[in-house]
C-alpha cells in the first residue's frame, strides 16, 4: 500500500465508511419487513413505482428508496433461496446502483448481489440487463434468481445465442426441489419458456452475453422497419466478470458480414505453397506480436511455385495478402489451441475463457486459410455490414457497473477508459488460502511429471485437485502424463462444455481431480466435499487441507492467474494454490527465458527437480 494510501485511506475504505450508515437503514428495516405476508411484495414493488413515477428528481428518489427496496429483496432471497445478505454483500450492491465495479472474491455470491440493484433499478420501468460471460451462466442466473424476482412482482427474459429466448415461468413449481438442490450448476429448463426476442428485451430484468447484446444492437441498426427492433434503449447494465468483457475482449469487434470474396482454389493453392516454406528459412514468426515476415529466399521460391518473376508487381497486393495468410494460418494457429475442428468446421476457441465460439469468424480470409489447411469446406469470405467494440458498445448505457474476482489490478485502466471507480468488497470471513511460490522447471516435460507426481499425492490423502491449464491440447497431453501415474481423473475443455457446470460443481469432492482449460476460473461456485454439500464430506476435504488449485502455465494477464486461484478458499474454507512453470512455456520463451535455463543446465538440476521462485508471481 502507497504511503498515501495510508495517511488518507484509498477508495475502497473510504466508500465503505460513507456508506455503512445506509447499510444500517437498511437492516433496521428487516424487523417490520420480515412479517410482510407473500402477497404483500408485489405489493410493496408497485408502490415504490408509483413514488418514481410522481417524483421529479428519478435518480435521488431511487436513493430514498434504497434503504427499504434493499431489505425487502434480502427478505424475499430469505424466503426463495434460504439465503440472506450479509451486510458485505449489501455494500457490494450499493456500489453497484452507484455505477461502480465491486471486487468480490469467488463465493462471495455475486449474483445474488447483482438482485439488489438490479431490482431497485427495474422499478423505473426501463429494463436492467444483466450481462454474463456465456449462455450458460445467463440461464442458471435467471432460473436461480427468477424466483426471487418472481416473488417481488418483476419479469426476467434471457437472450442466448442462436436467437433463443425465454422469459421467466413459474408456473412449475413442483420443481422447486429440485433447482434449489442443483440449481447453482444444473438448468431446470422447465422454469424457461421460449419468447420472442423482443419479448425477453421487455422484462424488467433480462439475462444475457456481451455479444448478444452486441449483436441485437447492430442487427437493430440495420432494421428496415420499427417492428422489427427488439431492444429497447439502453438504461442500466451489469456486467459480470466485468474485467473479461470490459478489458480482455474490449477491442473485440463484433461485425455483421455479408457473403463476398474468393474461390475455395484460390486458397487450397497458397495453403499448398505455405506448405513447402521452411520457418526461418523462407520466414519468420513474430509471436509476440502473432506476424509473420517473408524473407527474400522465401518470396523467391513463392515466386517459383506461381511461376511468376515478381509476386508484388506481377499479382499486386492480393496475393502477397494470401501468401501471408496461409503463412499465418500454417505457423501461428494452432489446431486444439486456437481452434478445433467440429463436424467438418473451423470453431474459434476464446483464448480467454477457453469456450468454443461457434459463429464467429476470422476476418481477412485467416478462417479460409484455416479450412483449407485443415481440408475442410471454405466458406466464402464476408463483407462488413456493421461493427461496433464492447468498449464502444458498453458506452450507450446511462449506468454502467461490474462485478468481478479481479479487478484491483486494472482500476486505473476502468478508470481512464469507462469512469469506473473499483471497489473492493471485504469477504464476509477471513481468507486462510495460502498461495505458495511458483516452481520452475527446464523442461515442459519435466513439469509434466512433478505435476503428475504431486496430483498422485495429494490425490492419495482425499485432497481434491483443480488444474488448470491454458489450452485444449494441454490437457489432453496432461491427462497422459495422469493416467501413466494412474491417477482418475477428468476433463473439462472447449470440447465437453455442455456439461462443465456439473463437473466443475464437483470438483470439490474427496479425491476429486479436474482438468481445464481457464474457463474453469469463470462463474461456477467450487464447494468443498460437492454440491449439494453433504457435512460429513465437507468435514472430511476440510480436515485434509481443502481445494488444491495447480496452474500449468502462467497467463499474460495476471488477473486470469488470480482468477483460477480465487477457486479455492472460498467463504472462509482453506485451500492451497501454486503455479508449476516451465521454462519452455510460451509466455516464458517469448519474454526471455535463457538465463535461468542456462543457469539451471550449469548446476545440473534434472528436468523435474524445480526452483522456487517469488518473482513470477509478482508480474
Amino acid at each position: 500500500m502507497s504511503l498515501f494510501s495510508k495517511m488518507f485511506g484509498n477508495e475502497s475504505s473510504k466508500f465503505i465508511g460513507n456508506v455503512a450508515e445506509i447499510v444500517t437503514k437498511i437492516n433496521a428495516f428487516e424487523a417490520d419487513i420480515s412479517k410482510l405476508a407473500d402477497e404483500d411484495f408485489p405489493k410493496k414493488t408497485q408502490e415504490f413505482k408509483d413514488r418514481l413515477a410522481k417524483s421529479e428528481n428519478r435518480k435521488e428518489m431511487l436513493d430514498e428508496i434504497l434503504p427499504e427496496a434493499f431489505a425487502l429483496v434480502r427478505e424475499a432471497a430469505k424466503r426463495n433461496l434460504g439465503e440472506r445478505h450479509y451486510d458485505v454483500q449489501l455494500i457490494g450492491g450499493i456500489a453497484l446502483h452507484q455505477g461502480k465495479i465491486a471486487e468480490m472474491r469467488t463465493g462471495e455470491g455475486k449474483t445474488l448481489v447483482a438482485v439488489l440493484p438490479a431490482y431497485l433499478n427495474a422499478l423505473t420501468g426501463k429494463g436492467v440487463h444483466i450481462v454474463t460471460v456465456n449462455d450458460y451462466l445467463s440461464r442458471i442466473g435467471a432460473v436461480l434468481m427468477g424466483q426471487v424476482y418472481n416473488f417481488l412482482g418483476l419479469s426476467v427474459g434471457v437472450i442466448n445465442s442462436n436467437n433463443v429466448s425465454y422469459l421467466y415461468d413459474a408456473k412449475h413449481t413442483e420443481e422447486d426441489e429440485v433447482r434449489d438442490q442443483i440449481g447453482e450448476f444444473k438448468i431446470v429448463y422447465d422454469f424457461l419458456k421460449p419468447v420472442s426476442r423482443k419479448e425477453a428485451y421487455q422484462a424488467d430484468v433480462t439475462y444475457g452475453t456481451n455479444h448478444e447484446y452486441g449483436f441485437d444492437y447492430l442487427r437493430d441498426n440495420l432494421a428496415t422497419s420499427i417492428d422489427n427492433l427488439v431492444q429497447r434503449e439502453p438504461y442500466y447494465a451489469i456486467v459480470d466478470e466485468v474485467d473479461s468483457i470490459l478489458i480482455d475482449e474490449a477491442r473485440t469487434p463484433l461485425i455483421i458480414s455479408s457473403a463476398a470474396g474468393d474461390s475455395e482454389d484460390f486458397y487450397i493453392k497458397f495453403y499448398q505453397i505455405a506448405k513447402q516454406l521452411k520457418k526461418d528459412t523462407d520466414y519468420e514468426v513474430d509471436e509476440k506480436l502473432k506476424a509473420i515476415t517473408l524473407t527474400d529466399s522465401g518470396i523467391t521460391k513463392a515466386e517459383q511455385l506461381l511461376g511468376v518473376e515478381n509476386i508484388y508487381t506481377e499479382k499486386g497486393i492480393k496475393y502477397v495478402h494470401h501468401l501471408e495468410t496461409a503463412i499465418k494460418a500454417q505457423a501461428i494457429f494452432e489446431k486444439d489451441k486456437d481452434y478445433v475442428v467440429k463436424e467438418g468446421e473451423v470453431i474459434i476457441v476464446d483464448p480467454f475463457t477457453g469456450r468454443l465460439q461457434p459463429g464467429r469468424r476470422w476476418s481477412e480470409g485467416i478462417h479460409q486459410a484455416i479450412e483449407a489447411k485443415e481440408g475442410v469446406k471454405i466458406e466464402k469470405e464476408t463483407r462488413s455490414s456493421g461493427s461496433i467494440t464492447f468498449q464502444n458498445y458498453f458506452r450507450f448505457y446511462k449506468k454502467l457497473s461490474g462485478m468481478t474476482g479481479t479487478a484491483e489490478t486494472s482500476a486505473e485502466e476502468f478508470l481512464k477508459v469507462y469512469g469506473l471507480d473499483v471497489i473492493v468488497i471485504p469477504t464476509n470471513r477471513p481468507i486462510v488460502r495460502k498461495d505458495h511460490n511458483d516452481l520452475i522447471f527446464q523442461t515442459e516435460k519435466g513439469k509434466f511429471e512433478a505435476i503428475a507426481k504431486k496430483v498422485k499425492e495429494l490425490n492419495t490423502r482425499g485432497e481434491p485437485v483443480l488444474i488448470g491449464t491454458i489450452s485444449i491440447e494441454k490437457n489432453e497431453l496432461l491427462s497422459a502424463y495422469l493416467k501413466q501415474e494412474g491417477v482418475p481423473h477428468v476433463i473439462l475443455n472447449a470440447k465437453n462444455h455442455e456439461k462443465e457446470g456439473e463437473i466443475i460443481a464437483q470438483a470439490g469432492k474427496r479425491g476429486a481431480v479436474t482438468i481445464a482449460t481457464n474457463m474453469a476460473g469463470r462463474g461456477i461456485d467450487i464447494k468443498l466435499g460437492g454440491n449439494p454439500i453433504i457435512k460429513e464430506e465437507y468435514e472430511f476435504v476440510k480436515s485434509v487441507g481443502g481445494l488444491f488449485v495447480l496452474g500449468t502455465e502462467r497467463h499474460e494477464a495476471r488477473r486470469i492467474d488470480n482468477q483460477l486461484r480465487g477457486r479455492s478458499g472460498r467463504q472462509g474454507d482453506p485451500g492451497e494454490t501454486q503455479f508449476y512453470v516451465s521454462l519452455e512455456d510460451d509466455l516464458m520463451r517469448v519474454f526471455g527465458s535463457e538465463k535461468i535455463k542456462t543457469m539451471m543446465g550449469r548446476f545440473g538440476i534434472p528436468e523435474d527437480q524445480p526452483i522456487e521462485n517469488r518473482f513470477i508471481g509478482r508480474t
